[in-house]
């Protein structure tokens, strides 16, 4: 019997790390670490935590940012301390690692949910799938009202990963997380 994949190959992996491991209480403690500039996404739906693992008795806590300049890394990995110490975890070190680069393939369903919740259409939320480059007939999914109506205001939004598009419907502004 075949399987057909409803989720990318990279998010296949990353579960397959995840559920596999042995520090599934690591795991789970950092579902409650979210993005500085996205607080609805854990760290974990918007894709930034890759692996952990454990090397002679320390914890390393791999993270990939959105994009190798990504302001908030420090926030992250602060506030990644915080957790795992805050639950008496004080042998790690949270790494960086930018290769493989971060992709929207990373990021969960759930995080594609929450962003849609959040106001911010995901990039899963234009027809036939990621748009790498949004133009004004990208017909982009409008988070408030679900029509397709939407047109492009700039193509840059509140940060560079999004772009800043305005339903006809409901007129209401939203951003859209641009497919990389």
């Amino acid at each position: 019997m075949s399987v057909i994949p409803t989720i990318s190959n990279v998010l296949h992996e990353k579960l397959q790390r995840r559920n596999l491991s042995e520090h599934g209480h690591i795991w789970t403690l950092l579902d409650a670490v979210c993005d500085p500039e996205i607080p609805v996404l854990s760290v974990w739906d918007i894709g930034i935590l890759q692996d952990i693992e454990l090397v002679d008795g320390e914890y390393h806590i791999i993270i990939t940012p959105t994009y190798s300049g990504c302001p908030a890394v420090d926030a992250i990995k602060e506030d990644i301390a915080i957790e795992l110490e805050n639950n008496n975890i004080h042998n790690f070190q949270v790494k960086t690692r930018l290769s493989p680069a971060w992709t929207t393939d990373s990021m969960t369903p759930e995080g594609n949910d929450k962003l849609r919740e959040y106001g911010i259409a995901p990039p899963v939320d234009v027809p036939n799938g990621c748009a790498l480059h949004v133009t004004p007939t990208t017909n982009v999914l409008c988070p408030h009202c679900r029509s397709r109506n939407t047109q492009i205001i700039s193509e840059f939004g509140s940060t560079a990963c999004k772009a800043l598009f305005k339903c006809d419907d409901c007129l209401e502004p939203f951003d859209f997380f641009k497919c990389i």
